[in-house]
């Protein structure tokens, strides 16, 4: 049997194994590579145009008794007893890069030379590394070093230190001052300028390293909401699992089985990666079909699958960062679970941090895989919520194009809501009466409660104690509010009403009754207490995805008692 291959270069070399469909290693015919090209299903397609191959040519252009190519240098150790360190604090390097001359040395590591540098193992392990100039600053799980790079530092009699050139690439290594790491979360690392932010967990903070030193910036008014959210984070990997309806495939004589979409819950993912509980192997491509999810498998099913199929997938918690070049901000994600796994709002947290007022200025409701900036634009990688495969996008913040998109998130439209207290003469009892606001039309008040009274028996004789408060109805904006009267013919306000331009409304309690109350609920009006914590946000129709502006907001009151 005889082929003929036109090859296009001299001295190419000849495909010795290929794998086929099923994932098995098989030998090709000598000199002709096997046509059958997996994709990213792992099924092979049998177009020849797709890849080219080529055959092996022992001498250099062919030529008669020339020189015969080889395989070049081979990496060798010979040790009668090979052992595997793992040195998770020391640094190694290699030899230099110079584009300008074309030396690269970059995969040399000479023995002969001290190309190692170790920290103390007892702050754990490094990682990661930032150069900044002429200092290499790393970072180990539980303290923060810096050495200098190319440059020794000689410390005189005088107490005094003189800089002077030397051999060594990597100096002493000197610890900044404080009692923080960066954990197991580099992925939490963001710089701007000579500002560096990044995660604490083991310490449960948040903080800044700058030419002051290390500033804890989580104590700024959020020292107890960073110390429950940080411990709340896994350490290490954890199981995640959820379920599917199986609607075809799945015999054992196929890797590919179909489950219906709308079985799986919203915001789980099914992704790359992931197993079938029963099965060897793992997925490795997914893709909507309709109305079912195709899952391509890594090899055959060891048995037929029927019903409701379990998928399984380890996670390790992130704490994700990055510098929001356009507000100026840190903004830092807390993340139970990546967005491989679930997108739901109670997986994730994520807050930015200002320079200008040194304080934490805003939530948001986004779930970023990563952030950046790019020149004076901010970044960021995420994926749908209504998406059931892992199909993340690259998101532009604050672009305003013709439709507008405010609180839009990958594809995903989220109200705006801010929370505050009303708390005027904090020693006095008072029955509040009225809310109102100055800004723009389309705002909604979702909560209004007063502040606990105590924690009394259970009415209803079980040996437990509830807290009692006063809430109200919700408050509609002024547009989805209005309705018409069916006797008089005029638009009328069952929510907040525009006076002077101011928008208002009265509190209709909304409170069960309590020991000792013979009015309470829809009977009376306003609630009662020292002090009352209201939410509002936008409405889901007015001016949808435009601009909202929210300048005060008020309370009238009535004293109840002193």
């Amino acid at each position: 049997m005889s082929t003929v291959i036109e090859i296009d270069f001299f001295n190419t070399f000849l495909l010795k194994k290929i794998r086929s469909a099923n994932f098995d290693e098989v030998s090709a015919f000598p000199g002709v590579a096997y046509p059958g090209v997996l994709d990213v299903t792992g099924i092979a397609s049998t177009d020849y145009s797709e890849k080219n191959y080529y055959i092996e040519e022992s001498r250099i252009r062919g030529g008669y008794n020339n020189v015969s190519t080889d395989q070049g240098a081979r990496a060798y150790l010979d040790e009668e007893n090979p052992l595997q360190q793992n040195r998770i604090s020391s640094l190694i390097y290699s030899g230099v890069y110079n584009s300008r001359t074309g030396v690269n040395q970059t995969n040399v590591f000479s023995v002969g030379d001290a190309i190692t540098k170790t920290i103390d193992p007892v702050f754990g392990s490094i990682q990661k590394t930032y150069a900044e100039e002429t200092n290499l600053i790393v970072f180990q799980e539980n303290r923060i070093h810096r050495a200098l790079i190319d440059k020794d530092t000689i410390y005189t009699t005088e107490s005094g230190t003189q800089t002077q050139a030397g051999a060594a690439v990597v100096g002493q290594f000197v610890p900044y001052k404080g009692e923080y790491g960066i954990s197991k979360n580099p992925e939490s690392f963001a710089i701007y300028n000579y500002r560096k932010y990044f995660a604490d967990k083991n310490r449960n903070s948040i903080v800044r390293l700058s030419n002051d030193g290390l500033t804890e910036i989580s104590m700024y008014g959020m020292r107890d909401y960073f110390r429950d959210e940080l411990a709340a984070l896994s350490s290490g990997n954890t199981s995640q699992t959820f379920t599917a309806t199986y609607v075809s495939g799945g015999a054992t004589t196929t890797t590919l089985v179909t489950i219906l979409t709308s079985s799986i819950t919203s915001g789980q993912n099914i992704t790359p990666g992931m197993k079938i509980d029963g099965q060897d192997g793992y997925i490795t491509y997914v893709a909507v079909n309709g109305l079912n999810t195709e899952i391509y498998y890594s090899q055959l099913f060891t048995s037929t699958l029927s019903g409701t199929i379990t998928f399984s997938y380890n996670t390790k918690s992130k704490v994700k960062g990055g510098w929001d070049i356009h507000n100026k901000n840190y903004v830092v994600s807390l993340q139970e679970s990546p967005n491989q796994v679930t997108t739901e709002a109670s997986s994730f947290s994520t807050l930015g941090f200002d320079e200008e007022i040194n304080g934490w200025v805003s939530f948001f409701t986004y779930k970023p895989n990563e952030m950046f900036s790019l020149i004076n634009k901010f970044y960021s990688v995420g994926k749908q919520a209504s998406s059931t495969v892992n199909s993340t996008e690259l998101y532009e913040h604050y672009a305003e194009p013709a439709a507008n998109n405010r609180g839009v998130f990958y594809g995903t439209r989220e109200p705006s809501n801010v929370t505050f207290v009303f708390n005027p003469q904090p020693d006095v009892m008072k029955n509040f009466n009225t809310i109102s606001y100055e800004g723009s039309n389309g705002w909604e008040v979702v909560s209004y409660v007063s502040g606990f009274t105590g924690q009394d028996p259970n009415p209803d004789g079980t040996p437990t104690y509830v807290q009692s408060n006063d809430d109200i109805l919700s408050i509609k904006s002024y547009d989805e509010g209005s309705y018409v009267d069916a006797n008089t013919g005029y638009t009328l306000r069952a929510g907040f009403d525009r006076k002077e331009n101011r928008y208002v409304a009265n509190l209709r309690n909304n409170s069960t009754a309590m020991a000792g109350e013979i009015l309470f609920g829809a009977q009376m009006s306003g609630i009662k207490g020292y002090f009352a914590t209201v939410k509002i946000e936008t409405d889901d129709t007015t001016q949808l995805g435009g601009p909202k502006e929210l300048w005060a907001a008020a309370s009238n009151f009535v004293t109840s008692s002193y």
